[in-house]
């Protein structure tokens, strides 16, 4: 069965107070709306369709850098969620199959739900993805006799008796296109919202002698985001599942709590991660590697027992082979540090590539960048760089190779040649004397006319 995503962006959320379209909103530093596209591309879908509103062109951008077939249609003026899914009609007016209805600030539905959703359509013309909440609160709730679904009904418009149901309203839908947009149509907008809700299909469709059943899920999965405070919730929710996950597959956090981790975050068995550490988007490290406490990743590739930190920066491109170290207060950029190579102290290495068994010392630099274009600095394998060392781009230093400490390199260093570059010292007998009693001087007058 081909399967459409049909993903509700279009609110502003007003209550986030922000210039940023509410599903743009970052949790585990992705927005909302990509956790709900990657939750969906698990039914490998044949089309996407983003229905986007307020910061439609942030949405666009943001959607199509996940799925660049993702097709965006506007929802100019918010009229209700069936209003929101019936802008998707012409998009899908040749499709045949089934639509599932998701929405871009609900970002924790896992793609096992909406597998049972799609197998739940075998039996059912119309399935609505559902939940038991510990506190029902102001959520619609499911009025059902058996498996069958026979309404949704809104808090605002429920009786007592429909309030007091704890089997409440996701949102989410699985249907066959032609009768999701034939039910779409029917929908009154007769409430006391004078909205056009979409959970009024599951009334109609009872009404024509069709099917509706829920599938229920666990609470955490149906978590929506409204304000700022739900978003910082949502992010503990995530960080706290994440941790978990890690722990059970055998990765040591000595602090779990104080641990941050991307949404994509790949990190592999005994490796150990020490406290206050922060992963960025696009991090893997392999097993048995060390992150030692307060270091930031991002876009980086760690392998088998590298050693990281304390206190290090590996930033997007940085490449570290086997065995080998960075350590505190080290920044790494676009850079490969072969297998057993170490930068333990005080430097930065961005565009470079650092052979086996190279020692980087401490006060290193690349100065790769010209003000205008980076530049590529090459560090052969067993190479010794001297503290201090400037190594001004494009430069490289041979395999074997040293520069001495204080060195500003910017001639290539043949294989296990020595490079000095450093001015001559000169030292002035009873210089320092003079100096000192000539500026103390000067003080005591300046001070005196004050």
């Amino acid at each position: 069965m081909s399967i459409a995503l049909v993903i509700l962006a279009a609110g502003k959320g007003t209550r986030m107070e922000s210039d940023l379209p509410k599903v743009l909103h970052p949790i585990a530093q992705v927005p909302m709306l990509v956790h709900a596209m990657r939750a969906g591309a698990a039914l490998e879908p044949d089309e996407v369709v983003i229905v986007a509103g307020h910061g439609a062109d942030q949405v666009t951008k943001a959607a199509q850098a996940e799925n660049e077939n993702a097709r965006i249609v506007l929802q100019t003026e918010q009229q209700g969620t069936a209003h929101a899914v019936d802008q998707a009609r012409e998009a899908l007016a040749d499709f045949e199959g089934d639509v599932v209805v998701l929405y871009g600030d609900t970002p924790f539905v896992q793609p096992e739900t909406l597998e049972r959703m799609v197998a739940a359509r075998t039996d059912h013309n119309l399935v609505i993805l559902g939940f038991h909440a510990a506190d029902p609160g102001r959520y619609g709730r499911l009025v059902t006799e058996g498996e069958h679904l026979q309404r949704i009904v809104e808090f605002k418009d429920a009786t007592e008796a429909e309030r007091a149901i704890t089997l409440c309203n996701s949102g989410l839908v699985a249907c066959d296109a032609k009768t999701l947009f034939d039910l779409i149509a029917a929908v009154g907008n007769d409430n006391a919202a004078g909205e056009y809700y979409l959970t009024d299909i599951v009334a109609l469709a009872n009404q024509r002698g069709l099917s509706a059943t829920a599938v229920t899920c666990e609470e955490t999965e149906t978590l929506g985001v409204n304000s700022r405070a739900e978003l910082a919730a949502a992010d503990d929710v995530f960080q706290a599942r994440a941790r978990a996950d890690l722990l059970a597959l055998g990765v040591t956090l000595m602090a779990p709590e104080t641990v941050y981790l991307a949404q994509d975050t790949v990190i592999g068995r005994d490796t150990v991660i020490e406290p206050n550490v922060v992963f960025g988007p696009g991090v893997t490290v392999e097993s048995g590697a060390t992150i030692r406490a307060f270091s930031h990743l991002e876009g980086c590739h760690v392998s088998r027992g590298a050693v990281i930190g304390p206190y290090a920066r590996l930033r997007p491109g940085a490449e570290l082979a086997e065995g080998a170290r960075v350590g505190n207060f080290v920044e790494i950029k676009n850079a490969l540090i072969d297998e057993g190579a170490k930068v333990n102290h005080l430097s930065y290495i961005g565009d470079a590539s650092v052979g086996a068994r190279a020692n980087i010392g401490a006060g290193t630099i690349t100065c790769n960048y010209d003000g205008v274009m980076k530049h590529q600095t090459t560090i052969g394998a067993d190479a010794f760089i001297g503290s201090n060392t400037m190594l001004v781009a494009p430069v490289s230093v041979g395999n074997h190779a040293m520069t001495a400490t204080g060195s500003v390199i910017t001639r290539n260093v043949d294989d296990e040649a020595m490079a000095i570059s450093r001015t001559k010292q000169e030292n002035k007998p009873g210089r320092a004397r003079k100096l000192f009693e000539m500026l103390k001087a000067k003080k005591a007058r300046r001070d005196k006319e004050r």
